[in-house]
């Protein structure tokens, strides 16, 4: 077999079932366990995925800083906002997470009922402003700037004295095998916490989000209520999840 045909057929696997164990793949290729992880090693230079003990798994790619993203109009992130929003009521307190598709859903959300908002960005704080009936509760911490989002023991404390509704939650990755997974793991423990202290998590995505993931798991499919995902996904890429009985809400 040449290098190559081995190389796509990893690559096949590990679409297939999230992950690449070496020992499996040189029994199934009767090949040495060297020459797989040789493989592995250069497809990981190449970008192609991401080397761990004994394998590998699918790689996230990096993410632009906020500016960034902030720069780039979505029409798909203002439809999962627009849904997002659309699951809110009445006296509800519900938790925004940072990010340029979870601001999105501060700007959908309506205006003519009683809510309170909290989140630990302030960036999504700003985009509240000039809502009429929104009270806004800033949890403060230390500023984590990629993503404009609060960190730390201070951050902690405070998202530990509410106890949110609903919580809208942003990710970097999504894999049905992995779960849910962003880039820093400071930032992570604050998405775990959140989703803890809240009655149900749901979590918004973009297409370019499935089946990666990221170095810093979050959660676990099986711990959030739903996913909102643009109408336009594949049947097939969402069957994994729904086999793990998500709910999955289409925008």
């Amino acid at each position: 077999m040449l290098t190559s045909q081995r190389k796509a057929l990893i690559l096949d696997i590990l679409r297939r079932d999230g992950q690449v164990i070496a020992k499996r793949v040189a029994e199934d290729f009767e090949l040495s366990e060297d020459t797989i992880r040789r493989d592995l090693r250069e497809m990981a230079a190449e970008g192609l995925l991401k080397r761990v003990h004994g394998g590998a798994l699918p790689v996230a790619p990096d993410l632009p800083d906020f500016t960034a993203r902030s720069e780039v109009a979505s029409e798909i992130k203002a439809r999962l906002g627009a849904k997002a929003a659309q699951m809110v009521k009445a006296g509800q307190m519900v938790f925004l997470d940072g990010g340029t598709t979870t601001a999105e859903v501060a700007r959908h959300l309506p205006r003519n009922i009683p809510l309170t908002i909290a989140t630990h960005s302030p960036t999504i704080a700003a985009e509240l402003e000039h809502h009429p009936t929104a009270e806004v509760i800033l949890c403060g911490g230390r500023l984590y700037k990629h993503s404009m989002v609060a960190t730390g023991a201070v951050a902690m404390a405070s998202i530990s004295a509410l106890r949110p509704d609903i919580f809208f939650l942003g990710v970097t990755a999504a894999h049905s095998v992995h779960g849910f997974s962003t880039g820093d793991f400071e930032e992570a423990a604050i998405k775990r916490h959140i989703a803890r202290c809240s009655a149900e998590t749901h979590v918004l995505l973009t297409a370019e989000k499935f089946d990666l993931v990221s170095p810093c798991p979050v959660l676990a499919v099986s711990e959030v209520a739903g996913l909102i995902v643009p109408a336009e996904m594949p049947a097939e890429r969402l069957k994994p999840y729904r086999d793990l009985n998500a709910a999955i809400l289409a925008a």
